[in-house]
């Protein structure tokens, strides 16, 4: 059976109604994707996205003291009286365990939100790929790959692994690449393919992006080659409608 997938290279480029009854997918790559998964694997117990600094530090302060993180980033770096960045090296076990994270970012915690209408929507990165495209090919709800971009702008890193979670769904759900003409998709997937034909190349496609340069300049070069590991973790964290957070997940099984 055809199943439907779209890329969205920027939330901008889809409306939020467009999403409504299907899977969307958060890919931020460069970094709240990659640190999102890197938290919830190392033992935080939900987290909580918010589009902005004022409503994250309003909702930590509801939380029980001990128990809450204020996690994220403006302009790549620690936001004034957070306890965390954006960095997914920062959310280790020790620090993260059984603890409720607080997040916002400058444009992944948006898309995010943006998808809210969706019936599902999970956390993806190259940190978890193979894990993803496994719960992607059980469920046979429309699928759209939403990139976060940054600041308004496409970037490379993220239609990468929009890309590369494409690649994979073709090979194990046997649908020809006929059948997928959305546009979006298909630049995605060539690209793809084009930047991955060597580890050598791959990486400088990670670095050379519009996220890329902003990670190199703030001297995250060794964030970026996290972010581009793929299967480290086996985990597909969900957002949860009902508590508004998003959990290690899947939430549902196919």
């Amino acid at each position: 059976m055809n199943r439907q997938v779209q890329v969205h290279l920027l939330p901008a480029l889809f409306e939020p109604q467009d999403v409504e009854g299907g899977i969307a997918v958060i890919i931020d790559i460069l970094r709240a994707s990659t640190t999102i998964v890197h938290a919830l694997a190392n033992g935080a117990r939900r987290i909580i996205p918010c589009s902005e600094v004022d409503e994250a530090q309003q909702i930590a302060d509801g939380q029980p003291a001990e128990s809450v993180l204020l996690g994220g980033e403006r302009e790549g770096v620690l936001i004034e009286g957070f306890d965390l960045d954006n960095n997914p090296f920062a959310y280790k076990h020790d620090v993260v365990q059984d603890k409720t994270i607080v997040f916002t970012t400058s444009n992944g915690t948006k898309a995010l939100l943006r998808s809210a209408g969706a019936a599902r929507i999970l956390i993806g990165a190259f940190v978890n790929l193979e894990s993803l495209v496994t719960v992607l090919a059980a469920d046979s709800r429309p699928i759209h790959l939403v990139c976060a971009g940054t600041k308004g702008k496409i970037t490379v890193e993220d239609s990468l692994c929009a890309g590369a979670i494409v690649d994979r769904l073709l090979t194990v759900t046997g649908v020809s690449e006929s059948d997928w003409t959305d546009d979006q998709l298909r630049l995605a997937l060539n690209l793809y393919r084009c930047e991955s034909a060597t580890s050598e190349s791959f990486r400088a496609a990670m670095r050379s992006g519009y996220g890329g340069r902003n990670c190199m300049r703030l001297g995250f070069e060794a964030q970026i080659e996290r972010a581009g590991t793929c299967n480290l973790f086996p985990i597909v964290p969900e957002y949860n409608h009902v508590t508004r957070a998003i959990e290690r997940g899947p939430l549902e099984l196919p």
